[in-house]
């Protein structure tokens, strides 16, 4: 183990020494710039913007680059993007050109859906000029609305092994602007027009600021991506320090008080506990949002809701760790890359899902709370308190969870330092009922190409004297196709963050990427490979090995936006102590075993697209076959389903067992904001039937009409968890100061 982090020491020096050489070339990349025009009146939205001479008297960016399928040329359909602004608001106008107008694909006009499987435009600005954080905005020919918030560049949890959700790589759409977007087809191609609210936004005023900037459009018949900033392979746009420069820009505070007031009824009939006995309620709650300053917001919630959030995802536990469920509600999402701190998906710091759900899963009423984020100068800061109440059920006694956070960016640079104080503290009278974890973290941002960040944490809990501590240490190094990763990671045995995610316990892991993208000129169908070779070992204090995983693979990737990945796998586990997996118990050993590994991905601007992956190889002390998958069909751009299945065949020499997992997905809208989504779920280990079934019809930044009906029902035991409720909430967003 000391000899890696030798090795480790060594590499960081290396790939410092190697960026450094290479940073004055890197430094003299050419960045473009545009100037943004102040407008006296504001604009009529209606997504015309050839016929509109405004639009047409302010000079308009074209020269935008495509990154595939052809590296470095000019997008292939004429492009024209336009910004202006007012007082108030903030405008960009694009026109899509298209020599084939009437093929152009619109595949989803649910809010947030994803872009990238259809003809759209996005845009990002990075607001304070910081390099690293920004919004995200983007649209199809149909007018759909999404939005992001982007932290660290979009770099969160890479784990492909993990389920996502929620804060997807420091991506967070669930964050909810109220904005309008605009847009017009026709027979040169679409055009759209956004407005957006200084308002909704978050920046420091004054005059002549400047802002990050850069424009991504998608061409769908030519599986085409296209940016203003030309960006070496295997970046997108939220790759802000290398996005280009919006200049001019004249800012004042514009005010900003909302309060968002919601009523629901709910009708709950448990079958498990009466079958003739229903409940029927009625609540009520508010939340508050203030722009203390144009970056500064503080958030106030009482009696917090999140009915209409849609239900888990169904997992079944094949192993001896934790199984990661992401967070989903939104009052939590928001800012949430600004509390982030640790290894995501394995080492949380702050998880916030220990707000308001127990550990079998169990909702804990929340009282209120507050939260106070953003940046002050060159410093993000975070503040979040939150009550919950009692469950004499299940034994919870009143709680407050407390979580202080700063980060500082060093200007002209990708660094940062930081640290984050999380405390919660039991509000029962019991004695010595709280936890607290204590960290440091920070990134050395070594000019364009590598970075190393790390953080160091230590836990308070009454009765655990030693080995509460955690850190890692990472180096990475991302440059024109080449990516490597060197780090070491370790928790202490008695690290224990009650507030966060781990997803084991006690280890010591050291771990390594060398990842290449090679893109061919001319190789007929092949666009590119990726070969690739990644490690990662767990290993406890007595130096023992309990998992390693080396994983060996190629991507194959062709124009049609087929993907093919072609991979080994090589494992080792050791069990200390026997466990059960589905009632089959897998014994005490040293377990080395081989798989092979095989995923097909279809081209996703398909209207029938699919992706599939299959592991067969050894499994402890016999072999499974897996086959998971997810098959998408869609009619226009109304009527999406996605079909999800996990199969897994494990023969054990102590037994076998089958887990199925299967997740129907449906949706229609009406407009895009008017729908109605649907999740049936079934899975046969723990027999367990569910079906999420929600109407909305959103007035804006996700407030509307909700009805939410869940079944949720056992079949092992007749009754034994049969549950239904309908839930009808209303919640409205009132703006005091425009």
């Amino acid at each position: 183990m000391y000899k890696f982090l030798s090795q480790l020491l060594f590499g960081l020096l290396l790939c410092s020494f190697l960026s450094v050489q290479s940073q004055q070339k890197t430094s003299s990349i050419a960045k473009p710039t545009y100037q943004a025009t102040l407008l006296e009146q504001d604009l009529q939205v209606d997504g015309d913007v050839i016929n509109d001479p405004t639009w047409q008297a302010i000079p308009a960016i074209t020269d935008l680059l495509q990154i595939r399928p052809n590296y470095g040329a000019p997008v292939s359909e004429k492009t024209e993007v336009r910004i202006a602004y007012t007082a108030t608001t903030f405008y960009v106008s694009v026109v899509c050109y298209d020599t084939d107008a009437k093929n152009i694909v619109v595949s989803d006009s649910r809010r947030d859906a994803d872009l990238n499987d259809e003809d759209s435009f996005l845009f990002i600005i990075d607001t304070y000029h910081d390099r690293q954080n920004g919004f995200l905005f983007g649209t199809n020919a149909q007018g759909m609305e999404y939005d992001a918030q982007i932290d660290n560049e979009g770099k969160g949890n890479n784990n492909a092994n993990r389920q996502q959700g929620g804060v997807i790589g420091g991506t967070n759409i669930n964050w909810d602007a109220t904005w309008k977007v605009k847009s017009q087809l026709g027979d040169y191609g679409w055009s759209a027009e956004f407005a957006i609210p200084f308002r909704s936004l978050r920046f420091a005023p004054g005059d002549n600021k400047t802002w990050g900037l850069n424009f991504q459009r998608n061409i769908s018949k030519n599986t085409e991506t296209a940016y203003w900033t030309s960006l070496p392979l295997g970046f997108d746009m939220k790759r802000l320090s290398l996005a280009g420069n919006l200049e001019g820009l004249n800012l004042k505070n514009p005010g900003n008080l909302k309060l968002i007031p919601y009523v629901l009824g709910q009708y709950v009939n448990d079958k498990s506990v009466d079958p003739n006995e229903t409940d029927t309620h009625f609540d009520a709650g508010m939340d508050v949002k203030y722009s203390v300053t144009p970056s500064l917001t503080l958030d106030l919630t009482y009696n917090t809701d999140f009915a209409q959030v849609e239900v888990d995802d169904q997992q079944v536990n094949l192993d001896r760790f934790n199984l990661f469920f992401p967070e989903k509600r939104a009052f939590f999402l928001e800012n949430a890359g600004q509390f982030s701190v640790g290894s995501p998906g394995e080492v949380d710091l702050f998880f916030s899902r220990r707000i308001g759900i127990s550990n079998d899963g169990s909702l804990v009423p929340i009282i209120g709370g507050a939260r106070l984020s953003g940046k002050v100068g060159q410093t993000n800061v975070g503040f979040l308190s939150m009550f919950t109440d009692d469950v004499s059920d299940i034994g919870i006694e009143k709680n407050n969870f407390t979580v202080a956070r700063v980060n500082h960016n060093v200007s002209g640079t990708r660094s940062s330092v930081g640290g984050i104080f999380i405390n919660r503290a039991g509000l029962g009278g019991l004695e010595d009922d709280y936890n607290r974890v204590f960290a440091v973290d920070g990134k050395w941002g070594i000019g364009n190409k590598a970075e190393v960040t790390g953080f160091v944490a230590k836990s308070v809990t009454p009765g655990i004297e030693k080995n509460d501590h955690a850190f890692k240490i990472m180096g990475n190094y991302d440059w024109s196709g080449w990516r490597m990763n060197l780090g070491y990671t370790e928790v202490g045995e008695g690290f224990n963050p009650e507030v966060g995610f781990l997803q084991r316990t006690a280890f010591r892991k050291p771990e390594a990427l060398i990842f290449k993208t090679h893109r061919f000129k001319n190789a007929g169908q092949l666009l590119e490979i990726r070969p690739h070779v990644s490690y990662r070992g767990y290993w406890n204090f007595d130096d023992e090995v309990v998992t390693s995983f080396l994983h060996v693979d190629n991507h194959w990737v062709f124009k049609s936006g087929l993907e093919i990945h072609t991979g080994i796998n090589f494992t080792t586990e050791q069990v200390f102590e026997d466990f059960t997996i589905s009632d089959v118990t897998v014994p005490v050993g040293y377990y080395n075993n081989e798989e092979l590994q095989l995923v097909i991905t279809t081209n996703p601007n398909n209207a029938l697209a699919f992706n599939t992956r299959t592991i067969i190889g050894g499994y402890f002390n016999g072999h499974q076959i897996t086959n998971s998958g997810t098959a998408n069909f869609r009619v226009g751009d109304k009527f999406n389903s996605s079909l999800t299945m996990s199969h897994s065949d494990i023969q054990l020499d102590t037994g076998d067992l089958t887990a199925l997992v299967g997740g129907l997905r449906l949706s229609y809208s009406f407009t895009p904001r008017i729908f109605v989504q649907s999740l049936i779920q079934r899975n046969n280990v723990s027999n367990i039937t569910s079906v999420n079934a929600r109407f909305g019809w959103l007035q804006n930044a996700n407030t509307g009409l909700f009805v939410v009906f869940n079944v949720v029902k056992d079949d092992d035991v007749l009754d034994a968890l049969n549950n239904q409720t309908l839930t009808i909430k209303y919640t409205h967003r009132f703006d005091l100061l425009r």
